[in-house]
């Protein structure tokens, strides 16, 4: 794998999509264990993945239904364990939009970054019917994309009118009838196929560049939290608590500005405005600590305190 950092989206915000995500595989690699569920920096596969299509019009996941991070509609196949192709076929069912993302239930660095980088591509390629992610050895990635849904519907009923059903079907039969555009990005899609690519990204997740990042899309998935905070803003006010005040009033400060913003009803804005007004009883704290030593220094003399005039 390469440096660990989503692809940036080109272009205009995306226009509405669907998402369709397969979660109901065997995981025969992993000895038939539940892969969604797989914990990566303290969270579900499935929910990071969840987390990366966020702003879909609608989420279809396509496996038996379970605890997720983010209210889903589910789907399944049938039979159950079809495959992908008759998997997708039942999610697709519960969809509408021109667009639809689908995504396996295993990538543990998607980003809704990709998503939109995916997007883009497709609505930049009016002849495709659609754009995929290919891997670090090049091999596409089918289930890292953005389709044209009326494309993939029409593609699959002829597939099912030729074979009589879906099931077991490859998917390399489905886009190897599509004009695709493909988009490298061997890091989004990087999977969990086997426990050595776990521990890979178990380890990948926690790199120093990354992981106060990770760690706050853990907590607020576990918190039921959807804020965008300037996380360099709360990181320079507990360090002005823990100077200027405490040392254990860095954490104390940021809950109490959280709590406040939180009886404000606000956004991002009612945390950037009691961070500030933290900040500046911080700083007052500690003009009066200077202040204080002046005085007590042997040789202090009027004028020359920190806080005089």
């Amino acid at each position: 794998m390469t440096a660990y950092e989503p692809t940036p989206p080109p272009g205009a915000p995306p226009a509405a999509y669907d998402a369709v995500v397969l979660a109901g595989g065997a995981a025969r690699r992993l000895g038939g264990v539940d892969k969604p569920g797989l914990r990566v920096g303290g969270r579900a596969l499935l929910d990071r993945v969840l987390g990366a299509c966020a702003d879909a019009r609608a989420t279809v996941v396509v496996a038996d239904p379970r605890p997720t991070a983010r209210p889903v509609r589910w789907a399944r196949e049938e039979p159950p364990g079809g495959g992908p192709l008759a998997a997708l076929d039942a999610g697709l069912r519960h969809t509408t939009a021109d667009t639809v993302v689908v995504l396996s239930a295993d990538l543990p660095f998607l980003h809704e970054a990709t998503v939109h980088t995916l997007l883009a591509t497709l609505g930049a390629a009016p002849d495709a019917a659609g754009a995929l992610l290919t891997d670090a050895d090049g091999r596409d990635q089918p289930l890292v994309a953005a389709y044209r849904a009326a494309a993939l519907r029409s593609e699959l009923a002829a597939l099912t009118e030729e074979h009589g059903a879906l099931t077991g079907l490859p998917l390399r039969r489905l886009t190897g009838a599509l004009d695709l555009t493909r988009v490298p990005d061997p890091v989004a899609s990087f999977d969990c196929d086997t426990w050595d690519d776990l521990a890979t990204a178990r380890a990948r997740i926690r790199e120093h560049g990354h992981v106060l990042d990770e760690w706050i899309s853990a907590a607020k998935d576990e918190l039921g939290i959807d804020l965008d905070v300037d996380i360099k803003v709360l990181l320079d006010l507990a360090r002005d608590a823990a100077h200027g005040v405490a040392r254990p009033a860095a954490p104390l400060t940021t809950f109490l500005v959280g709590y406040a913003a939180g009886r404000a009803q606000g956004g991002p804005e009612a945390v950037a405005e009691a961070s500030r007004k933290a900040a500046a009883l911080a700083q007052r704290w500690a003009d009066e600590a200077a202040a204080a030593q002046a005085d007590a220094a042997p040789d202090a003399t009027p004028g020359t305190r920190p806080d005089a005039g």
